[in-house]
């Protein structure tokens, strides 16, 4: 467990392994700026619930399921879910004691979508990490959550059209499903959290975006979501909205950076 009374504190590091090897240094660990963790003060530090305090920073880990098609997977959480309701991540949760980062993303996979995996099926690596805090400004509250978050690329080798025809959502997690693309997800990204600069949709990308919606009884149906949703921000006060997630931008990010790292190898 880590303190919230860190302010000596420059660097926490974080190491892994993968199968028998030895651990090594993670140097992707990141937060966004206004992180509530880096302006925590004295007093507020010690006003936190103790059930905040005992649990400590959990660890997670988050899916970014590419298609054969260059489809990212990305699902919007139920309403009823206590941290990040209605905003769009990829699929995800905690890791389990003892449980490899690969495997509970895979089970993670499974229970959010209904998707069923082996890791003979996919190739896999290693994105990133973030720093995860709830409510993620405290102009919105003192912290509830702290979560670590690995997130892993999946590459799959059927088209998002075949893996739709297996999504089985779990509506108690899962509100809403969308497969994104390379364009989408630049303009996604290029609505950065804490600045207030005008996003531009170029204007030969669609409008809208097909999105299917996942009932309170786990029925499918298509509904059309404005691309500007995807766009939202994090706002500084108030009720959160639907949005992608700060963290997921980030993802997304080093996504497009490896579709480039590809294209470039050619």
């Amino acid at each position: 467990m880590l303190s919230y009374s860190m302010e000596k504190v420059r660097k926490i590091l974080v190491h892994l392994s993968k199968e028998n090897a030895a651990p090594q240094c993670a140097r992707f660990v990141q937060r966004a700026s206004f992180c509530p963790i880096k302006y925590l003060s004295h007093s507020e530090a010690d006003s936190l619930p103790p059930d905040t305090l005992s649990r400590g920073v959990d660890v997670g880990v988050a899916v970014l399921l590419q298609s054969a098609n260059q489809r990212l997977l990305l699902t919007r959480r139920a309403s009823s879910l206590r941290i990040f309701p209605n905003v769009w991540v990829p699929p995800g949760g905690h890791v389990e004691l003892d449980e490899k980062l690969l495997d509970a993303g895979l089970r993670e996979l499974k229970e959010e979508t209904g998707l069923k995996l082996s890791p003979e099926e996919i190739s896999s690596q290693l994105l990133g990490m973030w720093e995860s805090v709830y409510p993620p400004m405290l102009s919105r509250g003192l912290p509830k959550r702290h979560h670590v978050v690995t997130y892993i690329l999946l590459k799959s080798s059927q088209s998002h059209l075949q893996l739709q025809t297996c999504l089985r959502a779990d509506p108690a997690e899962v509100s809403a499903c969308v497969w994104v693309d390379a364009g989408l997800v630049k303009v996604v990204v290029s609505a950065v959290d804490g600045e207030d600069d005008s996003v531009q949709i170029p204007a030969d990308l669609p409008q809208t975006v097909s999105v299917t919606e996942v009932s309170p009884h786990g029925e499918l149906s298509e509904i059309s979501l404005p691309v500007s949703v995807f766009c939202n921000r994090a706002p500084d006060h108030g009720e959160d909205i639907e949005r992608v997630s700060t963290g997921t931008k980030f993802a997304l990010e080093l996504w497009l950076k490896t579709l480039e790292h590809h294209a470039e190898m050619g």
